[in-house]
């Protein structure tokens, strides 16, 4: 089984999905991109999987462009602020899927409230993404 988790700058949500999912099955082989990969990876993602047990600090941003001509069983996207451009993949895919989550990096306000919306998002890709291993990936 190989999947590739998507978004645009693939520094926090796409890195989260990339950790949780991993972390259900090693058999799977887990990859993400995004179609304007950051720097790096985003330190307070680091840090609230890291209360949950999963260590991502040694990802890296990547290009789409990288998995491009690669067979996938899933490809999914995880960007949902109207204001981003998700990727479109065009390689061989088995199952294209759209699971949106808000972009804690984007969040202003207090430092305990964003601190708040990185876990909040955080569990919310948890679970949806937990979701659909038990109920669609794990089964095949």
């Amino acid at each position: 089984m190989k999947v590739l988790i998507l978004c645009t700058g693939n520094s926090c949500r796409s890195q989260m999905a990339h950790g949780f999912l991993q972390s259900f099955d090693s058999n799977i082989r887990v990859f993400s991109a995004g179609t304007n990969p950051a720097a790096r990876i985003n330190e307070k993602a680091v840090t609230v999987m890291k209360e949950a047990g999963i260590d991502i600090s040694s990802h890296k941003p990547e290009s789409v462009e990288r998995y491009i001509g690669e067979a996938w069983d899933y490809v999914i996207t995880v960007c949902d602020d109207a204001n981003e451009t998700c990727p479109v993949f065009v390689g061989k895919v088995t199952h294209r899927l759209h699971l949106g989550f808000e972009d804690p990096s984007k969040v202003t306000g207090t430092d305990g409230f964003i601190w708040g919306e990185f876990r909040r998002i955080r569990d919310e890709i948890r679970s949806k993404f937990n979701e659909l291993y038990t109920k669609h990936i794990k089964p095949q």
